[in-house]
């Protein structure tokens, strides 16, 4: 509506509406502004009178470029799809635990059904806004909108936190989930997630985003680390945890981890497991692997199915490991696993218990796990 009172030349409305769908935030937006605002029509006479105009248009726009340079170094951008204004709808608590790498289309439709038709909103580390249009095509919702993070001076912008916070379904994309600690940890963004398990708002996770669902977070912070060097070394640096971070529904002393299979991930989640019991964080913690274009959906009960191609693993710890220190390889017999597939199985992770699934322990013996599974697979 400000496009339409302020500007009559149509090119200058249309670029205001399309920096306005189109959010660049910072200290020197306005730069951004400006640049357009003021060539858009000085282009627009030139259809109109040839020659001088266009020189003198040239001209501003190199005096003023250096302003979008500065723009591009705002602290996050925001794009949306549908309408622009709130909506409040009636939402169904949920989690869509996605193993990353392939988007699975059922565990975005899971989202938005359970958003009662209301506003999307994606959450990202320097992304695109391609989720937009690929949920909005997954099912009725009233926008669809990706705030794209660029430094942890976001996280205390009221605009950013007033999306979030109006939120009727929560996506946070992959990437690198050190950055998702470094700029969410501790800010008013942490608390404007976690307010929404209170309103049971439907969230979900894929690859770096699963990441920091649970109670427990491999940071990555030193980098990513391989089950063969986890195993060796419960203590090598690599091995970096966090913990009080996001407060998921019924995810506390759990620990995620995604890529699973495809990444031989089994050992390091072990480790982890090992760590978080030895180091004193729960008694008993838990995990939960992910395959791939797979999703656990977990319900408002906490019943969780798995969709797409994989299978997901549910771990349970049975107490403190034999052998975890530090330059010395990990013992830590008897963990019990219960795995699901599409189809095959569910899991409930309040009570911890599964149905028509598969069910076997694993075990890690100076650093070489061991399965109780015909064949020996841990997976």
């Amino acid at each position: 509506r400000l496009g339409t009172y302020c500007f009559t030349n149509p090119i200058q409305r249309a670029v205001f509406e399309r920096l306005t769908d189109q959010q660049i935030h910072g200290k020197m937006s306005i730069g951004l502004l400006l640049t357009h605002l003021f060539i858009s029509p000085l282009l627009h006479m030139y259809t109109k009178q040839k020659g001088m105009i266009l020189a003198v248009g040239l001209a501003c726009g190199l005096l003023l470029s250096p302003l979008s340079v500065f723009a591009a170094k705002a602290t996050y951008s925001i794009s949306s799809i549908g309408n622009t204004g709130d909506v409040v709808t009636s939402t169904t608590q949920g989690l869509a635990l996605m193993g990353g790498a392939v988007d699975v289309d059922s565990a975005f439709q899971f989202l938005v059904s359970r958003s009662g038709g209301g506003d999307v909103v994606v959450l990202c580390v320097g992304c695109n806004n391609a989720y937009n249009k690929y949920i909005n095509k997954l099912g009725k919702v009233d926008s669809v909108e990706t705030i794209s993070f660029r430094s942890r001076d976001a996280s205390s912008d009221p605009v950013v936190l007033a999306k979030i916070r109006n939120a009727e379904a929560l996506f946070i994309a992959g990437g690198d989930q050190t950055n998702y600690v470094n700029f969410w940890m501790d800010t008013p963004v942490e608390d404007a997630i976690n307010s929404l398990v209170a309103r049971n708002v439907p969230i979900g996770g894929t690859s770096a985003g699963l990441a920091i669902l649970g109670d427990f977070v491999f940071t990555a912070g030193n980098g990513t680390i391989t089950s063969p060097t986890a195993l060796a070394n419960p203590y090598d640096p690599l091995v970096d945890l966090d913990r009080n971070f996001l407060v998921m529904p019924r995810m506390n002393t759990v620990i995620t981890d995604s890529h699973f299979v495809a990444r031989d991930r089994m050992g390091r989640l072990v480790t982890f497991l090992a760590r978080i019991a030895q180091d004193g964080w729960a008694g008993a913690p838990r995990g939960i692997g992910v395959d791939e274009g797979g999703a656990v959906l977990v319900d408002e009960n906490g019943t969780a199915t798995f969709v797409g191609t994989g299978t997901a693993y549910f771990l349970q710890t049975p107490g403190l490991p034999s052998v975890c220190l530090a330059g010395t390889p990990l013992s830590f017999a008897g963990l019990s696993v219960y795995k699901i597939a599409s189809g095959a199985g569910t899991f409930n992770i309040q009570s911890w218990t599964g149905t028509s699934g598969v069910s076997y322990t694993i075990s890690a013996q100076n650093g070489t796990l061991t399965s109780t599974q015909a064949g020996g697979s841990v997976y």
